[in-house]
């Protein structure tokens, strides 16, 4: 069924106020009926980017990489655009603001409500990794001139002891064998430069 408006004017037909009557008219027809739901379909379309979109950005939270981040990106400004060609500036706007609004939901709720949950703590890293791979270069300066000893054979990068702590080393003398002695003569890139004594 279709709702239709008819106006009548009152009295004799030229006053401006008009009533309005409601008269419900069955669709007799097959091409109503399809006239109907073509003007419905570039709303769905428009709607199916916007959902397509919001799931591939939250999708990609669970498979990592830039692809489904892009492709949503990319649905939602499809469905922003066609918004704008077929309803203008006004209906353009509004859809924006609906994809917006949708999106910051899904955000919220996978960001701000799915951490808290049992199943979202499996995704999330709740504590911080304190340990450095390398001393700071500061703790390197200083071993220069002191003695080491080769924990693996350096050809000609290997690692040494000093100390009772592990450090990377580069052999300025080429290949030296594991439990040689050596000297620290300065610190390169990540690790200490040694010689033979």
């Amino acid at each position: 069924m279709r709702v239709k408006f008819f106006r009548e004017p009152h009295g004799d037909g030229n006053t401006v106020a008009v009533s309005n009557r409601l008269t419900l008219v069955s669709l007799g027809t097959r091409w109503e009926s399809a006239a109907v739901f073509e003007s419905a379909r570039p709303m769905t379309t428009i709607l199916l980017l916007f959902v397509l979109g919001t799931v591939l950005l939250v999708l990609d939270l669970f498979v990592p990489g830039f692809i489904m981040s892009a492709v949503g990106v990319m649905a939602m400004l499809a469905g922003t655009s066609q918004a704008f060609n077929l309803y203008g500036v006004g209906g353009g706007l509004v859809a924006f603001l609906i994809g917006a609004a949708l999106l910051g939901i899904a955000l919220y709720v996978e960001y701000g409500l799915l951490p808290k949950t049992a199943f979202g703590k499996r995704f999330f890293l709740h504590a911080a990794v304190d340990g450095t791979s390398q001393a700071p270069a500061a703790d390197t300066s200083s071993l220069t001139g002191r003695e080491c000893i080769a924990l693996t054979p350096l050809m000609p990068t290997g690692q040494v002891e000093v100390d009772g702590r592990r450090h990377e080393a580069l052999s300025l003398d080429g290949h030296v064998e594991r439990g040689a002695r050596l000297k620290i003569t300065g610190a390169q890139n990540f690790s200490l430069t040694v010689t033979k004594l």
